[in-house]
C-alpha cells in the first residue's frame, strides 16, 4: 500500500502546482484586460496619425459652400451648420442604408430627372424623393404612399387615380408628375424652391400660417418644429453624399449599382380578368409584371370607363441578363 500513497501524494502535488500557476495566468490576463477598459474609457481625444482603433471614426466635413435649387444655402449661420452637420454626419456613418440609396439612384433617377425638366422643377427635388421614402415603395404610419409619400387626398386633388384595383401613386412616372405640380403650385406662391419643398412636408397653409406669425419668409429663418425643421437639411445631406460618394467614403463599383429597368409599353383600353394570365401572353409572369407596375393593386383590372393604360412589359430574359453587362466591366 505504501507505494501507492506515495503515488497519490505526488500527483496531488502537481497538480497543486499547476492550479496554482493557472491561477496566477487567469490573474494577469484579467487585470491587464480590465486595465486595458480603464485605459480606453479615459480617452477622450485621438491623434489621427497615431490612432491604433481599426475602424477610427472622423468628423465629416460640411462643403465649403452649398445651394438648393440654386438657392444659396446661408452656411454662414451657426444653427444652419449645425442641422446641416447633424444630418450629414447620420447619412454618411447610416452605412448600409445610404449604400442602398446610391444602388437604388442608379436605376430610378433616370426615371425622375426627365420629368423634373420636363415640368419644369429644378434637378436637385429628386433628393426630395431620396429623403421622403429612401426611393422605395414605402407607406408611411399616416398611409402616405409610394417615392413620393402622397396621402390619398392629396392624390387625388392631384388627378391621381385611386382605387382598389389601381393607385397611380405606385407609379413612379405619375406620382413624380403629381409631386411636380404640387411644387409648382408652392413656387407660385412663395416665389422660393426651398420654401416651395418645406411646403411638401408641411402643407401650404401650415408654411403660410408661420410665415404670418413669425414674420419671415427664409426657411432658415422659420421655427418649423423638428420633422420640418430638419426635412430640408436631410435633403442637402443626401445631395452632398449622393453627388460625391467617393468623398464620403462609400465607394461601388458600376457592377454594384442596381441597373435601370427595360421594358416596353403595352396600352390596354379593355378589362383584364386575370393579370398572371395577360402575363403569360407576354413571356413573363404575375410577380414581375406587378414588379414593373406597382400600381395594379389586384390580380385583375376591371376597367369599366374604357380608360388607356400604359403596362410595362419587362424585356424577355431581362431578369436573368440584367447585370450581364456590368459584370463584363
Amino acid at each position: 500500500m505504501k507505494p501507492v500513497i506515495n503515488k497519490w501524494k505526488r500527483f496531488t502535488v502537481i497538480g497543486a502546482v499547476l492550479s496554482f500557476f493557472l491561477i496566477i495566468f487567469l490573474y494577469i490576463t484579467l487585470t491587464s484586460d480590465i486595465a486595458g477598459c480603464s485605459e480606453l474609457s479615459r480617452v477622450k481625444f485621438i491623434n489621427r496619425d497615431t490612432a491604433i482603433f481599426r475602424n477610427p471614426a472622423y468628423q465629416i466635413l460640411l462643403p465649403d459652400s452649398l445651394s438648393f435649387a440654386n438657392e444659396k444655402v446661408p452656411l454662414k449661420y451657426f444653427d444652419v451648420r449645425e442641422s446641416l452637420d447633424r444630418e450629414l454626419q447620420l447619412n454618411t456613418y447610416w452605412h448600409s442604408q445610404t449604400l442602398l440609396l446610391l444602388k437604388r439612384a442608379n436605376r430610378f433617377f433616370p426615371i425622375i430627372e426627365p420629368i423634373l425638366k420636363e415640368k419644369g422643377i429644378p434637378d436637385d427635388f429628386k433628393y426630395l424623393a431620396v429623403a421622403e421614402s429612401a426611393l422605395a415603395q414605402e407607406v408611411s404610419p399616416a398611409k402616405a404612399v409610394g417615392f413620393w409619400q402622397i396621402l390619398e387626398k392629396t392624390g387625388l386633388e392631384l388627378g391621381l387615380e385611386i382605387n382598389k384595383e389601381v393607385d397611380e401613386r405606385y407609379s413612379i412616372e405619375k406620382s413624380t408628375r403629381a409631386a411636380c405640380n404640387f411644387l409648382q403650385k408652392s413656387y407660385n406662391k412663395f416665389g422660393s424652391w426651398t420654401i416651395a419643398a418645406a411646403t411638401y412636408n408641411f402643407g401650404r397653409n401650415g408654411i403660410d400660417r408661420q410665415i404670418d406669425r413669425q414674420k419671415n419668409e427664409s426657411y432658415y429663418d422659420l421655427v418649423l418644429g423638428d420633422e420640418t425643421g430638419r426635412y430640408l437639411y436631410r435633403i442637402l445631406a443626401f445631395k452632398v453624399i449622393l453627388e460625391n460618394p467617393q468623398k464620403y467614403g462609400f465607394v461601388l463599383k458600376q457592377k454594384d449599382l442596381y441597373p435601370p429597368l427595360k421594358y416596353s409599353y403595352v396600352e390596354v383600353d379593355t378589362a383584364i380578368t386575370n393579370i398572371a394570365r395577360f402575363a403569360e401572353h407576354f413571356n413573363t409572369n404575375y410577380k414581375m409584371l406587378k414588379t414593373f407596375n406597382p400600381w395594379l393593386r389586384d390580380n385583375y383590372l376591371p376597367n369599366k370607363s374604357r380608360k388607356k393604360y400604359q403596362i410595362q412589359i419587362p424585356e424577355v430574359s431581362y431578369r436573368e441578363k440584367a447585370y450581364e453587362q456590368d459584370f463584363r466591366q
